[in-house]
């Protein structure tokens, strides 16, 4: 049985909104005639996405989205948004890792103090199924690969204990108030709205956003740095999935959300220069930096499990990614500027 099949609406509950991933979310969920609630506080989400989501829906579609400028670290304001959810993807959080180590009294406020309030509204309102997003950063130093869901090392940053603690919240809320909270570990996602922009930016905006500019692209390392890229579309699917086997299991549980393939930071930049080199985009500057702090240095997952129990089948590799993200990232760069 898919929740999809026939005339029903459910109502959902997205958090950050207005993100990457949760605009993406939204408009997945629209377009199957879902009833949305969204809150975010546009710390880190953009209004911009939203706009995109609207024009991509449509006015009639737009009407069963409701916004809530809210910040979920505000446990009394977001409290009364979860009546009569029947499902909750949460979205929000404070990425980066460079960030975390920044600002790691925020970090730790936004991804588990907030967390927290997502998991206590949700047991309040008797609210059984929340999907949320962890982070394949929980892996820390464990140098084992692929990446599996039950052996992880210490953490390497202020971001990776976040993480890691909502994972264990969500353990005790499952097993003790009856809130079947499913993790995803998401493994370098990237797709059209992810913001170039700031200190904290993706590696991938990050150079096409240098390309368009005719700027240096840094790479931190020699290049020899690998990770499993995860194009959007697959992370959408993935959300989805697991919201429909919490609703017929009732389990909670922790999966790898990536594609299962490894590329160097070397075999991405050849990538996009082949793509932005097809739009004359490309000149060649590229400067090699310092390896980031708390960065590790390989990273590849086991999706074995997700394939399993989720019947995922992600469709997007790098390369495919690539090719549907550029053409788009040069026809709306202007709203980054």
């Amino acid at each position: 049985m898919s929740l999809f099949t026939g005339n029903k609406s459910y109502k959902w509950l997205v958090t950050g909104v207005s993100g990457f991933i949760g605009s993406h979310l939204l408009e997945e969920l629209l377009n199957k005639d879902q009833l949305v609630i969204g809150i975010d506080n546009f710390e880190s989400g953009q209004e911009s996405n939203l706009d995109d989501v609207y024009n991509n829906v449509g006015d009639e579609r737009w009407k069963n989205f409701k916004f809530f400028n809210k910040d979920i670290t505000n446990f009394n304001d977001i409290l009364p948004i979860f009546q009569n959810i029947d499902f909750v993807c949460h979205q929000a959080a404070l990425g980066s890792v460079p960030r975390s180590f920044k600002h790691p009294s925020r970090t730790n406020e936004v991804n588990i103090s907030g967390f927290l309030n997502i998991l206590e509204s949700c047991r309040q309102n008797n609210i059984k199924n929340l999907v949320y997003a962890s982070s394949s950063s929980t892996y820390g130093d464990s140098e084992i690969l692929p990446k599996s869901e039950n052996l992880i090392g210490n953490p390497l940053s202020p971001y990776a204990i976040t993480k890691y603690v909502n994972e264990l919240y969500a353990s005790i809320y499952s097993k003790h108030y009856g809130v079947s909270a499913t993790g995803l570990r998401y493994f370098n996602v990237f797709g059209p709205r992810q913001n170039p922009n700031g200190s904290y930016a993706a590696v991938i905006p990050k150079w096409m956003q240098a390309l368009i500019d005719d700027n240096e692209i840094i790479i931190n390392g020699d290049g020899s740095t690998s990770r499993d890229f995860c194009y959007i579309a697959n992370v959408v699917q993935a959300n989805l999935l697991s919201v429909e086997r919490n609703f017929l299991t009732n389990e909670a549980e922790i999966y790898n959300i990536a594609f299962g393939e490894a590329n160097t930071l070397t075999t991405l930049l050849e990538l996009l220069i082949g793509e932005f080199e097809k739009h004359k985009l490309y000149t060649g500057k590229i400067k090699y930096g310092d390896f980031r702090k708390g960065d590790i240095h390989h990273s590849l997952a086991d999706i074995k499990n997700a394939k399993k129990f989720l019947n995922y089948s992600p469709v997007y590799d790098l390369r495919k990614g690539i090719k549907e993200f550029v053409p788009w990232f040069i026809n709306n760069s202007q709203k980054y500027d």
